[in-house]
C-alpha cells in the first residue's frame, strides 16, 4: 500500500523541535492557508480556505465550506454536507464525512476509520491501514485499500479501481482478526477484488463485481451470517 505520510510525520518532528512558539493561530481566517502545531481547526461554514494542516488536534470543515488539503497527525478529519476538499489525510484519528461531500484527490488514515454518507464522491483512492472503510451510495474512481480493516460498499455506491486488502507485516500478536468485506445492494465495484489476507467476503445478488482474486465471494440478498471471530 502507498502511503504518503513521510511529510506528515516530519512535520511533526519539526513542530516537536520549534515548539509552540512558531505555530500561528489563524482560527478565524478564511481565504488562506491555517497551519498549527498544537490546536484544533475549524472551517466555518460557506467559507473558502487554502491548505489546512496541524500536528495535534482534529479538523472539522462545516457545512459548504471548501478547502485545499487537510492534513493532521494526531486528530480526526470531519467533513459535513456539502464541505469540498482536494485532500484529507490523518495518521492517528478517522475521517468522518457526511452527506454529498466532494473530495479532489483522495482520502487516507494510518490508524482510524473513513466513512463518507450518501451522494458523496472522491477521485482517487480511500486509503486506511488500521481502520474500516464504509461508502454510503458513494462514487469512488480509485481503490479502497485496507490491511486489517472491514470494508463496506453500501447500497448504489460506485467504487471504479477496485478492492485491494493487504497482508499485514510485522510481529503479530495473539489471533489475527478476519477483515469482512460486504458488497451490498445494486453497488458497482469495477477493477480487481485482491485479497492477499484471509477474508470473508459477502456480495449482495443486486451488485455486480469485477473478478475476485484471494477469497471466494458469498451471495446474500437480506441479512449477513454472524461473524467467524
Amino acid at each position: 500500500m502507498k502511503l504518503t505520510r513521510t511529510r506528515l510525520m516530519l512535520a511533526m518532528a519539526l513542530g516537536l523541535a520549534v515548539g509552540t512558539a512558531q505555530a500561528h493561530d489563524d482560527s478565524g481566517k478564511t481565504g488562506g492557508d491555517i497551519s498549527h502545531v498544537n490546536g484544533g481547526i475549524t472551517a466555518e461554514a460557506g467559507q473558502q480556505y487554502g491548505d489546512l494542516d496541524t500536528v495535534n488536534g482534529g479538523i472539522s470543515v462545516r457545512r459548504g465550506a471548501i478547502a485545499r488539503n487537510v492534513e493532521t497527525v494526531n486528530g480526526g478529519i470531519t467533513l459535513e454536507d456539502e464541505a469540498q476538499v482536494q485532500s484529507a489525510e490523518t495518521v492517528n484519528g478517522g475521517i468522518t464525512a457526511g452527506e454529498r461531500v466532494r473530495v479532489g484527490h483522495g482520502a487516507e488514515t494510518v490508524n482510524g476509520g473513513i466513512k463518507f454518507g450518501f451522494n458523496s464522491s472522491v477521485q482517487g483512492d480511500v486509503t486506511t491501514v488500521n481502520g474500516g472503510i464504509t461508502i454510503k451510495q458513494t462514487e469512488v474512481s480509485g481503490q479502497l485499500q485496507t490491511v486489517s480493516g472491514d470494508i463496506t460498499v453500501g447500497a448504489k455506491s460506485h467504487v471504479r479501481g477496485g478492492i485491494h486488502v493487504e497482508k499485514p507485516h510485522g510481529i503479530s500478536f495473539g489471533r489475527s482478526r478476519t477483515p469482512r468485506i460486504v458488497i451490498g445492494p445494486n453497488a458497482v465495484v469495477d477493477g480487481e477484488l485482491r485479497f492477499d489476507r484471509t477474508v470473508e467476503l459477502f456480495v449482495h445478488q443486486t451488485a455486480k463485481i469485477g473478478p475476485v482474486v484471494g477469497a471466494t465471494a458469498q451471495s446474500w440478498t437480506t441479512s449477513l451470517p454472524a461473524r467467524n471471530d
